[in-house]
C-alpha cells in the first residue's frame, strides 16, 4: 500500500505497456520522416501510423521535436554502447571499427529504418541542439580513438583520423537516403560490405 498522499506507482505490467507504446510511436515517427521528410511530417500522420488519435500521443511527447530529439536521443545512446561493446569484444583496432561499423549500419537500416533523422538536427530547439551536437561530437571522438590506435599499432595507415571518420560516417549517413527496408540488401550483409570496404581502405594502402 502506497504511504497516505503519495500517488500508487504503475505496476511493472503498465511501465512496460508505456515504453511499449513509446517505442511504437518512435518507430512510427521514424518511418513517416523516412517517407515524408521531418517538416512535412504531422502529429496526425504519426498517430495513423500507430493506430491511435493524435491526442495519445500527448501522454507521451508534448510535440512533434519532442519526438524528434527523442529520436536522436535514442539513437546516440545507442552508438555509445557500440563503442563500449567494441571495446570489450575486440582486441584489435580493425576489428573494433569493424564491429561499430556493422553495427551503426544495422542500427541504420533495422531500428532506424533509413530514417533521415540525422540530417534534421537543425529542426531541433537550441537546447536539444546542442545537446545532440555534443554527444555527437563525443562518438566521433570515440571513433578517432580508434582509428589513432590503429595507426600506433600499424594496424592502419598513416591517415588523418579526422578525415577517416568524417568519411566513414558520411556513407553510413547517407543510407538515410537511399535504403529502403523492402530493398533487396538486408542490414546485416549492408553492415558487412561497408565494414569490409571501410576498414579495408584504412589497411589496403599499407599492404600495398
Amino acid at each position: 500500500m502506497s504511504a497516505v498522499g503519495s500517488p500508487a506507482l504503475p505496476s511493472p505490467h503498465v511501465r512496460a505497456k508505456r515504453r511499449r507504446r513509446r517505442a511504437e510511436i518512435l518507430e512510427a515517427a521514424l518511418r513517416a520522416f523516412r517517407d515524408q521528410g521531418y517538416h512535412a511530417t504531422t502529429l496526425d500522420d504519426i498517430a495513423a501510423r500507430v493506430g491511435v488519435r493524435k491526442t495519445a500521443l500527448y501522454h507521451y511527447f508534448p510535440d512533434k521535436e519532442a519526438i524528434l530529439y527523442a529520436c536522436h536521443r535514442e539513437s546516440l545512446l545507442e552508438v555509445g554502447r557500440l563503442i563500449e561493446e567494441a571495446r570489450r569484444g575486440y582486441g584489435t583496432a580493425a576489428e573494433q571499427l569493424a564491429h561499430v561499423i556493422r553495427e551503426h549500419v544495422r542500427l541504420m537500416t533495422d531500428t532506424l529504418q533509413g530514417s533521415p533523422f540525422a540530417f534534421d538536427v537543425g529542426a531541433l530547439s537550441p537546447g536539444h541542439e546542442r545537446r545532440v551536437i555534443a554527444a555527437r561530437d563525443a562518438y566521433e571522438r570515440q571513433l578517432r580513438a580508434i582509428i589513432e590506435e590503429g595507426v600506433r599499432r600499424g594496424e592502419f595507415a598513416a591517415v588523418s583520423p579526422k578525415v577517416a571518420v568524417f568519411a566513414i560516417l558520411g556513407a553510413i549517413n547517407w543510407i538515410a537516403r537511399w535504403y529502403r527496408p523492402e530493398g533487396p540488401v538486408g542490414g546485416a550483409e549492408l553492415g558487412r560490405q561497408f565494414a569490409e570496404h571501410l576498414v579495408g581502405g584504412l589497411t589496403c594502402r599499407r599492404a600495398r
